[in-house]
């Protein structure tokens, strides 16, 4: 969900990993909105600011994530490789967010928040350290020349001896992944230190880039069975419950976008914060990068599903930003956001006569494309 909160600038701001489980969190409490106690008054001209620089932001790791996904689909870089969701890990989804969420809400309740804020911060400043290097890679292999001395090296641990030797770390990177790593942490020493808010949007904007990217949906079906889970689950706990507004009052790491709706009167030193969470940005960036996918599986030099989903999330987001604003209540984005990014799809396909060749598009899951590789391999041989 989308809103204006009133948070002081030198309080954290958002979180999300790249992986399954930290997903679960980041759509459990990245959507909250904060207003209850706000008395700063935005302009009109600052709140068409901080929500233009919002809806603008959330598009990027969508946009780019969804172009990323494509190549990422093919790669053979185990660093690389994609993790897939199947329709029984997204029927499982809504429940094992609702379940962190609750655990998190008990456990504030019950341990010391200071002490939990601080655990996190460090927990995330090495995740949002390694997201922001892997976003960051693909730019500087443009940016630094060709006689740059570009370096190989391999991080690898394995396990036993001999015949019986089992990889358990297989990493490879060069000299350019080392100099984005050290950038990267310069800017994770200034978020842990000082939690500006552009330090915390650079780590969002890396968690969600990566988790669009290297988050996959096996197929259409899956992809509307996760949205249609987590329309309900972000509709109940906003809406039923105050669990999600005392998280997130509570939970100290980056997992939403903010920007400032009093910039222009306090510069980058502004404390009253229009947000949008992570969430909001990834389960439906998912979708619309598997919608792209399928678009190069047809061969047809168009990207009809990918701009047709992409226009949807633009008209769902700014929805939801004109109904909070009507009615002066926080809004689940994913209200407005799942009808719009399944529905205008859909609508295009059946006038295109493709909804059953849409619903067949399959995708396998890295271990089955190793598969398929090793024994077209042996065939060839």
């Amino acid at each position: 969900m989308s809103e204006a909160e009133q948070v002081p600038a030198s309080a954290p701001e958002a979180a999300v990993s790249a992986a399954l489980d930290a997903l679960n969190a980041t759509d459990s409490n990245g959507t909250e909105a904060l207003n209850a106690t706000a008395k700063f008054v935005a302009t009109p001209e600052g709140t068409a600011l901080a929500y233009g620089s919002l809806v603008f932001m959330a598009l990027l790791p969508i946009f780019f994530g969804a172009l990323r996904s494509v190549s990422c689909s093919k790669s053979k870089n185990a660093a690389d490789m994609p993790e897939t969701i199947t329709s029984r890990d997204a029927a499982r989804f809504p429940i094992i967010a609702s379940c962190t969420l609750f655990g998190l809400y008990l456990f504030f309740k019950v341990f010391s928040q200071e002490y939990i804020n601080l655990l996190l911060s460090v927990y995330f400043f090495v995740l949002g350290v390694l997201a922001l290097s892997h976003t960051m890679s693909p730019l500087m292999s443009r940016v630094f020349p060709a006689s740059f001395p570009n370096k190989q090296y391999q991080l690898l641990f394995t396990q036993g001896s001999g015949e019986s030797k089992e990889e358990i770390v297989n990493y490879e990177f060069d000299t350019k992944n080392l100099v984005c790593l050290f950038i990267s942490s310069i800017v994770g020493v200034w978020y842990l230190l000082k939690k500006h808010w552009i330090a915390n949007n650079l780590f969002g904007l890396a968690f969600a880039l990566n988790g669009v990217e290297l988050l996959h949906l096996n197929n259409v079906s899956t992809g509307c069975i996760l949205l249609g889970g987590l329309f309900v689950y972000d509709v109940f706990w906003v809406f039923g419950t105050n669990v999600m507004v005392t998280v997130a009052k509570s939970f100290e790491a980056p997992i939403k976008l903010v920007f400032p709706q009093d910039l222009l009167e306090k510069g980058l030193e502004a404390s009253n914060f229009a947000m949008l969470g992570l969430g909001d940005i990834v389960i439906p960036g998912i979708f619309i990068a598997l919608l792209l996918r399928f678009d190069v599986s047809l061969n047809k030099n168009s990207r009809t599903y990918f701009y047709s989903s992409f226009l949807a999330y633009i008209f769902g987001l700014g929805l939801t930003i004109f109904v909070m604003h009507t009615f002066k209540h926080a809004q689940p984005a994913l209200l407005y956001l799942v009808p719009a990014c399944v529905g205008f799809p859909v609508i295009v396909a059946l006038f295109k006569g493709e909804l059953t060749e849409m619903f067949r598009y399959e995708e396998s899951s890295p271990e089955e494309a190793k598969e398929d590789s090793s024994e077209s391999e042996k065939k060839d041989q």
